[in-house]
């Protein structure tokens, strides 16, 4: 894709877009509703291919898409919040139901929001994803903060009562707080709810569900997601520089 055609055609394509911008101003409505369509379309293909060039050009090297996995894993995943940047990288006042970037949504109960959240980059040498999310909450009257991570499908797809659901997290805090992992399994019309405790005394956390004790139907596994559950931010600066969430079957005895 970088041929001398290829190179003429950009930059034609670049002057008549440059042609465009400057006319949009005095432009008639209907010429305007279709520029508008054109540049939309277009915009959708250059986020995504701004998406996956930074993923992997950035630093630390991710051009692997490296992360830590046990021996036996069947499936591992990271959320597109610390692959890449997202949309909008930073958000003040944030509001219940707040949607980071897609997948990924804010929920708390506070009357009036203090808390304020974005993108950072990971420069560190220990660090293996190249983003890391930051929530600075100052005063807070609410009773919980949450963030949920929805797991794509294939997390669901072939997810069995003798698999272990691992959730691995690196966190930094400005002062201790106590953190809670609940995995929620959607089966069928019922929700079943696990819930663990992450350590916060060292920065990697680590918590695991074991499905053999749930009473999931497991041959009506719907959908997946992760809550990272905040008890008493008031005052503190949390960063998770990683979150991985990961599967294994168990060992046949």
């Amino acid at each position: 894709m970088d041929s001398v055609l290829d190179r003429v055609l950009q930059r034609r394509a670049l002057r008549r877009w440059e042609e465009m911008a400057e006319a949009a101003p005095a432009a008639d409505f209907s010429a305007l509703r279709v520029w508008r369509n054109r540049a939309r379309a277009l915009r959708r293909q250059l986020d995504r291919v701004i998406h996956a060039a930074d993923h992997r050009l950035a630093l630390p090297i991710i051009g692997s898409n490296a992360m830590r996995k046990l021996p036996g894993t069947d499936w591992v995943w990271r959320p597109d919040l610390w692959k890449g940047p997202i949309p909008v990288p930073g958000m003040a006042a944030v509001t219940t139901r707040a949607q980071v970037c897609e997948g990924a949504t804010i929920f708390h109960d506070c009357r009036q929001s203090e808390l304020t959240l974005r993108q950072v980059r990971n420069t560190r040498e220990e660090d293996v994803a190249p983003f890391g999310l930051r929530m600075d909450v100052f005063r807070f009257d609410g009773s919980f903060l949450s963030l949920v991570i929805d797991l794509p499908d294939e997390g669901a797809r072939g997810l069995k009562l003798r698999h272990l659901l691992r959730v691995d997290a690196i966190i930094e805090l400005e002062k201790p707080l106590e953190i809670f992992a609940r995995l929620n399994i959607k089966h069928g019309p019922n929700t079943e709810q696990v819930v663990r405790e992450m350590p916060f005394d060292a920065p990697h956390a680590m918590v695991e569900f074991d499905l053999a004790y749930t009473k999931v139907n497991e041959k009506r596994i719907e959908r997946l997601w992760v809550d990272l559950i905040f008890e008493g931010p008031e005052m503190n600066q949390i960063t998770l520089r990683d979150l991985t969430v990961s599967r294994r079957p168990r060992a046949e005895l």
